[in-house]
């Protein structure tokens, strides 16, 4: 289903996950679960992927992780902010200690001057602390978007595993 790179990379973190006793929360807006799905592709996953948060509307980001109707009212869903604080959210709504978040436009429409579609925002939170980064795809169609995203999701899931 998914690339072999990133099964690779799933099998990695759901490995090391699972030899550190850690459990992984994904919390996820334009991939739509992929992030979920990519680590729950691999056998065994039970024993690290605790959940995953879908929440694509603003009330669902506040609802189930706890995102403050304030940030997403000053710097809108994809943000920094709501990126940081969806990834803290996950770790706070489940028996996870490691979470990475994605937020972003995947396109082909709802892109502005401000963020373009193409702009993706990440988070993720572990015992090393809370990480962020800002991808720029550019406009290079929702699926490549989307799975660009979750190469990225899951590269920092395996560096905050690692810190």
């Amino acid at each position: 289903m998914f690339p072999e790179d990133i099964q690779r990379l799933a099998q990695q973190i759901v490995a090391t996950a699972s030899a550190r006793g850690l459990m992984l929360a994904t919390a996820e807006s334009c991939t739509g679960g992929l992030v979920a799905a990519a680590l729950t592709a691999v056998p065994g996953s039970s024993d690290a992927l605790d959940r995953g948060f879908v929440t694509y509307s603003n009330d669902a980001k506040q609802q189930m992780l706890g995102v403050p109707e304030a940030t997403l009212i000053a710097h809108g869903a994809v943000s920094e902010p709501t990126a940081r604080a969806m990834a803290q959210g996950a770790v706070a709504h489940s028996r996870a200690a490691v979470s990475v978040a994605v937020t972003g436009i995947a396109g082909p429409g709802g892109g502005s001057a401000d963020k373009p579609v193409g702009l993706v925002h990440f988070a993720a939170q572990g015992p090393g602390g809370l990480i962020h980064r800002q991808e720029r795809f550019g406009d290079i169609g929702r699926d490549a978007v989307r799975l660009a995203s979750v190469r990225i999701a899951l590269a920092l899931l395996a560096d905050r595993l690692a810190s």
